[in-house]
């Protein structure tokens, strides 16, 4: 009509007018990170590439889709959570790597100081993302444990100490991941991990308690110069190695917790342990079959798979834990297996 025009609602296309009935329900978040988990429901997948391989169903927990990179996220996320509220003003750390990545990205969200103290062998791209997440990063000593005791040494009263895996606290927020597989209806004949310090492994059995999975047995693969679970299993005690050997440096802890042992008087577990070139060549395969960089750390886990090792020949559908780790990527990879393959 003469005399009308047009009223147009800046940004909304009046088309679409259907879409007002929703707006009243939309509420403005001007800090809407700090609303979100420290940790994301990972997908699992069945692995139709590797299945058709090995010949059995191989399914896959992308923990390599957590926000900082790895599991960790989950259980040090939830560590920290639970010390901010018990008043810590701070969390200090000590890391190879993913578990300090994963304090550094909990205390960006939860606006709390962190620092980590990392060993020389942490990777420069693990310094660089941590440094990338506000962490004040110290490099200190030539083990984990030298940047451990380090580490220490510079606690306060208010300071919480985020140990990379022994601390019941993180045991609990590892165990989320079973809770999702449980959830998602799987059930599987058994699981694969790697185990470094052994936190994961805790976690998951707790997890598997918890989702009354207490009959699935647990194949805890380590690396050869890495292996202080599978001596330790072999000697019915702790077992500290004299120093770390192999190229998976995340899974250097020169002894594992005391809980990982004690769960396997508890759980059924087999310990299996591969060289390095092992986990470097499957972390290049699952590249191949998946598109997806994993450390040689996480390698060794689908290694077993890979080589179809005996301790997995009599299970149909088995779950291997992708736990990521960012020490890696496709670069390094072929380099790590360069070296292997001429024996440097």
């Amino acid at each position: 009509m003469k005399g009308e025009r047009e009223v147009r609602k800046p940004g909304l296309d009046t088309s679409s007018a259907w879409l007002y009935q929703y707006l009243p329900h939309f509420k403005v978040r001007p800090n809407f990170e700090s609303q979100m988990p420290l940790h994301i429901e990972t997908p699992l997948i069945e692995s139709r590439s590797i299945s058709r391989k090995v010949g059995q169903s191989i399914w896959l927990k992308m923990e390599s889709a957590q926000p900082s990179g790895s599991f960790k996220a989950r259980g040090i996320g939830y560590a920290c959570e639970e010390y901010l509220k018990r008043g810590a003003k701070r969390f200090i750390a000590s890391s190879g790597g993913n578990a300090g990545l994963a304090v550094a990205f909990a205390g960006r969200r939860l606006s709390v100081p962190v620092i980590v103290i990392v060993p020389e062998t942490a990777s420069k791209r693990a310094v660089n993302l941590m440094c990338l997440e506000n962490a004040e990063v110290i490099v200190q000593g030539k083990s984990l444990d030298e940047a451990h005791r380090f580490a220490l040494s510079l606690m306060q009263p208010d300071d919480a100490y985020i140990h990379p895996f022994d601390d019941p606290l993180i045991w609990r927020g590892h165990a989320s991941l079973i809770d999702e597989i449980f959830r998602a209806g799987l059930k599987p004949d058994a699981i694969v991990l790697s185990v470094g310090g052994g936190g994961l492994l805790c976690g998951v059995i707790e997890g598997l308690r918890r989702n009354r999975g207490a009959d699935v047995p647990v194949i805890a693969v380590e690396t050869e110069g890495a292996d202080s679970y599978g001596k330790s299993l072999k000697a019915g005690f702790l077992v500290e190695l004299a120093n770390i050997s192999s190229i998976a440096t995340t899974l250097g802890a020169r002894i594992v917790c005391e809980q990982a042992l004690a769960y396997s008087r508890e759980h059924c577990i087999q310990s299996v342990v591969l060289p390095d070139q092992a986990a470097v060549s499957a972390s290049l395969q699952f590249l191949q079959d998946h598109g997806i960089v994993v450390e040689p750390a996480c390698g060794v886990a689908l290694a077993a798979v890979y080589e179809k090792v005996a301790a997995l020949s009599e299970y149909k559908t088995v779950l291997v834990i992708v736990c990521g780790g960012v020490g890696s990527t496709a670069d390094h990879l072929v380099e790590l297996a360069r070296r292997e393959y001429d024996g440097i």
